[in-house]
């Protein structure tokens, strides 16, 4: 079929000589690599249907500051599964994107944190998901490359409702957790990492208002998504016993 096109393209360049050959050649290349993009991503379709197929994958996304992370990783260890936290390797998966040419993670590396935290909270939370989708793929590839004979959880604020129906996970094996405004502030002020964040920013205190206002806004976005695609979201507001909270997960994805 793609023979068949270009072939159709050449046979157009001889009746249009107004096209130069280069911009031709240019219009070859751009389908082939399109469709190379495609195939890859039916790739990983088809190669993450084998793994679930093989072992259980547990998605659970949403926002952060929501208890995601304490909670998979009192689930992984009760229940000997294999935690990935996407979290951990972002910087990696971040400059990936960047040397393969994708822009808001380019942009977003190139940023001090007054560039980052003094903008509209809005045009941040885009921009973030715009970020998580440019290394999507690359989340993925490493989730394929896990090899364990345990089932896996993983978690990440880039598991995004929309991309994971995209990618066809079932709406039993995927569920996202996000906070009110109230819990996510009151957990992020205790975070040993939030000085550095705001380090270099001229109004310490407006920059963490616009960083807390960007994840509420990415948090309602998850909840849309989620009511949307027909996913399981869960709030957390600081008032639900921990245990409890594990234990609607557990039973959500029914892991015994």
């Amino acid at each position: 079929m793609r023979l068949f096109i270009i072939k159709l393209k050449l046979k157009f360049y001889h009746k249009h000589s107004r096209i130069t050959f280069t911009t031709l050649i240019k219009e070859i290349l751009l389908f082939i690599q399109n469709n190379n993009s495609i195939a890859e991503k039916q790739d990983f379709k088809n190669n993450l249907k084998e793994k679930r197929s093989m072992k259980k994958i547990y998605f659970v996304g949403g926002s952060p500051c929501a208890g995601k992370s304490t909670i998979c990783e009192i689930i992984a260890k009760k229940y000997n599964l294999y935690y990935f936290k996407v979290d951990d390797y972002l910087d990696k998966y971040m400059k990936m994107a960047a040397l393969n040419g994708k822009s808001f993670c380019k942009k977003n590396l190139s940023m001090t944190n007054e560039e980052i935290w003094m903008r509209n909270p809005m045009i941040q939370k885009n921009e973030e998901f715009s970020i998580y989708k440019e290394i999507f793929d690359s989340i993925i590839r490493e989730l394929e490359q896990i090899n364990c004979d345990k089932n896996i959880i993983t978690e990440g604020c880039a598991y995004i409702p929309s991309l994971m129906k995209k990618l066809g996970i079932a709406d039993n094996m995927y569920l996202a957790i996000i906070p009110t405004k109230k819990f996510q502030i009151y957990h992020y002020k205790k975070r040993e990492y939030v000085p550095k964040m705001l380090s270099g920013c001229s109004d310490k205190a407006k920059a963490f208002q616009n960083w807390m206002e960007r994840d509420f806004l990415f948090s309602k976005e998850i909840e849309r998504q989620c009511r949307k695609e027909k996913f399981k979201v869960m709030i957390n507001d600081g008032k639900a016993d921990l245990d409890d909270m594990i234990n609607e997960v557990v039973a959500h994805f029914e892991i015994d």
